[in-house]
């Protein structure tokens, strides 16, 4: 029984997707159902049900996650207590669909090239705990879209503020509205990301402010990719950060309208404990995503 092929079952349990586990670790989607599968035959039993497309972790699956945690958890201290100052191991890492999916990939690429021997894990999160599962050690740093964190039990790194954009498709027609303000969205069909996330808060506290309450035309998705695509169709309106619709703006897929209302800013920020040790390959993380033009990027946005 191999970490490496551990370390994918125990992604696979938590995406629950062979595809979303090779693309958050940097796999073909057949070398994770391979590695599965060898893990099953080593076990002797089936770790998953496969219903249809979708996947179900068994009875002995369950089990085993416990088990590859702990046993994760343990091979890394063991490189950590033999290898004090080089980073190598595992690091946990997470955010929001947004940071995952436009900022992270690069940002893994400049590290993967200064600290091969850092194996960094995307762990899929709810964003309402990315926090909670920093300080329970079930990761060892989060991204987090938010309001500014106050430091205690987390270190914050600040990196930059994200403006969001009210997004809608060019043929809508508050395109053409020199300003838009929360009452022009009264009775418009509203796409809204899922319950919990901070910018989601902050577009319906604007919303509710000026009594443009979308009531049943709202529709809530876990994914920015899908609202883009039902805005893009005509199907209503979002707010999303600028870096997650900078593609369709520029392509005139999806158009941004002249917001005139409350700010709609929140804050990207990397947090990871401040009450466990760090290990020399977190260091490294935390030193390389600072080093990042983060407030350029967020011009060019």
């Amino acid at each position: 029984m191999e970490l490496k092929t551990l370390a994918t079952f125990r992604a696979a349990a938590a995406t629950l997707s062979f595809t979303q586990t090779a693309a958050a670790l940097g796999y073909v989607q057949s070398s994770v159902t391979a590695q599965v599968q060898q893990l099953e035959r080593e076990l002797g039993v089936p770790l998953f049900d496969r219903i249809g497309n979708r996947l179900a972790l068994t009875e002995a699956g369950q089990r085993l996650v416990g088990y590859a945690d702990r046993l994760l958890a343990l091979a890394d201290e063991a490189r950590a207590a033999v290898s004090t100052t080089a980073p190598v191991g595992t690091l946990s890492i997470s955010g929001p669909e947004t940071i995952v999916s436009y900022l992270l990939p690069s940002i893994l690429a400049k590290f993967r090239q200064q600290h091969p021997a850092v194996w960094v894990r995307c762990v899929p999160s709810p964003i309402g705990e990315l926090k909670r599962r920093v300080l329970d050690g079930q990761l060892d740093a989060a991204f987090v879209l938010e309001e500014p964190v106050v430091p205690g039990s987390l270190n914050v790194a600040p990196l930059r503020p994200e403006p969001l954009a009210l997004i809608a498709a060019p043929s809508h027609p508050l395109v053409k509205k020199r300003r838009v303000q929360a009452r022009d969205l009264a009775g418009e069909p509203i796409l809204f990301t899922e319950t919990g996330c901070t910018y989601r808060n902050k577009f319906e506290q604007a919303l509710h402010a000026a009594h443009a309450h979308p009531g049943q035309k709202a529709q809530e998705f876990s994914s920015v990719e899908a609202i883009k695509r039902y805005v893009a169709a005509g199907l209503g309106i979002a707010a999303l950060p600028s870096v997650a619709v900078e593609a369709e703006r520029k392509s005139r897929t999806l158009a941004v309208l002249a917001w005139d209302g409350p700010q709609l800013t929140v804050h990207t920020q990397l947090v990871w404990s401040a009450t466990r040790w760090t290990s020399p390959a977190l260091s490294a993380f935390v030193e390389t995503v600072m080093a990042c033009p983060w407030q350029a990027s967020a011009k060019n946005s």
